[in-house]
């Protein structure tokens, strides 16, 4: 094979890999990827990304900013070959796109805060989306984002064009409300209402999350990082006291809950 083994390699020779990679002469595997069979491996990959940037792990984000960069790479070599874009198309593509939506940056238009440039990258944004109306924001907010996230970005575009609450009471007077017909739809045993019902709710507690600037994806990770946690500590009480949890009564498990959680809070007073 025609290629010439480094101690530091460039982008270009990126490339180079990648395109041998794919070629007769290459990987069987890496060959016969489509964009659609490495789609799950693009989230994954982009997921351990963030859990370095949520552990402070420099080393492991560095490592997995590369195997993101691995699936960017991939992806234009398949179009490459397909006779669609490559990778230097997405760099232009990235590169115009941020010259044009900062333009008070690279133009004549002023910003003197975070939200003045934030006004001025959404107009942009707009404009070359051909976006006319708010629901055509709406709906380009990509439906493969996770629920949470796609809930909340959907509210705060509906908020810029002034459908909100004036304040959090408002939306938390929705949560109680989503709640009652959550449990109207359960007590009628309508699986159909149940859905819909329980979809309307866990939307109003994305509101809920807005309004008191609590990330929502953050902010249920650490409740299932929470409920681990205290999980182990029951499980591990039960197992002293020869408690068998499948067995116990949701009294016995409750009040091992309860022990726990009141420890904890003891701890961080």
């Amino acid at each position: 094979m025609d290629f010439e083994r480094k101690d530091v390699y460039t982008m270009e020779d990126l490339l180079r890999i990648m395109e041998i990679l794919r070629s007769p002469e290459g990987c069987p595997w890496d060959r016969a990827q489509t964009h659609e069979s490495t789609r799950a491996n693009f989230i994954e990959e982009t997921y351990e990304a963030i859990e370095a940037i949520d552990t402070h792990d420099q080393p492991l984000l560095q490592e997995e900013l590369g195997d993101v960069l691995l699936q960017v790479v991939l992806h234009c070599q398949i179009e490459k070959e397909a006779g669609g874009f490559d990778f230097a198309d997405v760099v232009n593509g990235v590169a115009q796109k941020l010259v044009y939506r900062h333009p008070h940056v690279f133009g004549s238009s002023a910003a003197g805060n975070e939200e003045e440039a934030l006004k001025n990258w959404d107009a942009a944004k707009k404009a070359s989306k051909h976006q006319e109306t708010t629901t055509d924001v709406l709906k380009s907010v990509s439906r493969a984002l996770p629920a949470l996230m796609r809930s909340e970005k959907v509210q705060k575009k509906a908020a810029k064009a002034g459908f909100d609450w004036p304040n959090a009471q408002g939306a938390m007077d929705k949560v109680e409300e989503e709640l009652a017909e959550v449990r109207a739809a359960a007590a009628a045993g309508n699986a159909e209402a149940c859905m819909e019902e329980a979809g309307d709710l866990l939307f109003a507690a994305v509101n809920v999350s807005r309004f008191v600037h609590a990330e929502p994806e953050e902010a249920l990770t650490r409740a299932c990082d929470k409920f681990i946690r205290r999980f182990e500590k029951v499980e591990q009480a039960a197992i002293a006291q020869g408690l068998d949890m499948q067995s116990a009564s949701l009294e016995e498990l409750d009040a091992l809950w309860d022990a726990v959680k009141n420890q904890e809070k003891k701890e961080q007073a």
